[in-house]
């Protein structure tokens, strides 16, 4: 009996299974022969294309700027670099409020040059923690970021990804009607639109053995937000926590998802320390009760109730960090589709552009802004697709829904979003279409237009998706 192959699709597939059989294509003149020769043969981990490399590096800076009195915890680079026939990916994450677009440039085309890690093909995204110094930059800061990436790019293995989702309830839409004032204000909004997914991408050897992991999820790194403690804030928890759990050498890059009006679920000691600001400045005959400076800037911590806020704070910090860290190391064990050891790489970006505007009042939120036409702003779009696996990016605040938009047209199941990625847009917030409507502080903030970013990004990112094909 011979089998004959009717066409290629069935007959390479064959070849592959001969193959790691170790039997000869003309044994298969031999049913039984062939059979009983595969059912011998051992099923050894399968080393494919595919490789992975990951590192971290410390960028917390020393000596401290004169407004931080000290470091809760470290703050890094984390990078993951994916090779898959001699062509390379990488996935940056830094813990910074942004990353300046010259910083990007810097990082990315040295990578280009040095490491053949094409431009296109690059993931440098912020976690926009706000316990750091804000607008940081120079050579050394780029060579921090930079030697992440060679570490990662050295570190490069023989490896197999896996994609999985999980669900986390530790973010919540941020944006409330005052039940005094009747507007729009800023608060936990459990009716309003949230996305609680955690998309998670595991790295690790033909074996089974961890490497990294990339995950994404949509929430404000807020919780250590008094500004004068360094702070990797929510991400650099969860990280450190999926890190401590799986092994040191183990790196853990979060990918922030979109979350330009997303908080943290439990946010009460911010909103507290707020009033007492806001009573602080009364008192010197400033009200500062809707346009309050950020962060914990005018805090008396000499004052027990905020030294207590503010212990709690940092509790709440390693608490929620955990939550998500432990549903990303619940999807690792149990949720993960099967691993693939040959992905192939592609990449592209392309820039977007909608019409602008200037605000001419002031106000952080509860009614409608003046405003005036202004210069178009450029939104810059990145996508990155490794097997089927799509990653789309934002250098900017964006709100959940686009994101969801996103993800609901594009044609593959594993797709999720980036923001605050490869260099920062000149357009605040980023609100959908509808946001509009509410007059949120992320609303009347926004230096775009209503009516073409949501559109812009969405289908974008969706063209990018053709376009890598």
């Amino acid at each position: 009996m011979v089998i004959q192959f009717m066409n290629r699709n069935l007959f390479e597939p064959a070849q592959k299974l001969l193959a790691r059989c170790s039997v000869s294509l003309a044994t298969w003149r031999a049913p039984a022969i062939a059979g009983a020769l595969c059912l011998a043969a051992p099923m050894a981990a399968h080393a494919g294309p595919l490789q992975v490399g990951a590192a971290k590096v410390d960028i917390t800076p020393s000596p401290l700027p004169e407004n931080f009195l000290g470091v809760l915890d470290p703050i890094y680079a984390r990078a993951i670099v994916v090779e898959n026939d001699g062509n390379r990916a990488a996935f940056i994450t830094v813990d910074t409020g942004g990353i300046s677009t010259d910083i990007w440039k810097a990082v990315s085309e040295r990578a280009a040059k040095e490491l053949s890690i094409p431009v296109d093909q690059m993931m440098l995204t912020a976690t926009h923690t706000h316990s750091v110094p804000f607008g940081r930059k120079g050579d050394a800061y780029v060579e921090l970021i930079y030697q992440s990436v060679k570490d990662a790019a050295a570190a490069l293995q023989p490896a197999q990804m896996a994609y999985g989702t999980g669900v986390s309830y530790i973010n919540v839409n941020r944006n409330i009607i005052d039940p005094e004032t009747h507007r729009w204000w800023e608060g936990p909004n459990y009716d309003g639109p949230t996305d609680k997914t955690v998309a998670v991408v595991r790295f690790e050897t033909p074996k089974g053995a961890p490497i990294a992991v990339y995950y994404n999820y949509g929430v404000h790194a807020v919780l250590t937000g008094n500004l004068d403690l360094i702070s990797g804030d929510l991400p650099g928890a969860a990280s450190a926590y999926i890190e401590d759990s799986l092994g040191k050498d183990v790196v853990a890059v979060y990918s922030n998802g979109a979350a330009g009006d997303q908080n943290p679920i439990y946010f009460q000691q911010t909103y507290d320390l707020r009033a007492i600001r806001i009573d602080d400045y009364a008192a010197r005959g400033e009200d500062i009760s809707n346009g309050m400076p950020r962060g914990g800037q005018g805090m008396d911590r000499g004052n027990p109730e905020v030294a207590k806020l503010m212990e709690q704070q940092k509790q709440m910090n390693l608490s929620m960090g955990q939550m998500l860290g432990e549903e990303v190391l619940h999807v690792m064990r149990r949720s993960l589709e099967r691993p693939v050891s040959d992905a192939t790489i592609r990449g592209m970006r392309k820039t977007v552009s909608c019409p602008g505007r200037v605000r001419l009042d002031k106000g952080r939120a509860g009614y409608a802004g003046q405003y005036e036409d202004a210069d178009p702003v450029d939104i810059q779009l990145s996508l990155l697709k490794i097997g089927d696996t799509v990653i789309g990016g934002v250098n900017g605040e964006v709100f959940t829904t686009i994101a969801q938009r996103f993800k609901q047209l594009s044609p593959y199941k594993h797709t999720m979003m980036t923001t605050l990625t490869n260099g920062t847009a000149k357009s605040g917030y980023i609100p959908n279409d509808a946001a509009y409507g509410q007059y949120t502080f992320e609303v009347v903030s926004s230096r775009l237009k209503p009516g073409c970013a949501e559109t812009a990004i969405a289908e974008g990112l969706v063209d990018l998706i053709d376009e890598v094909e």
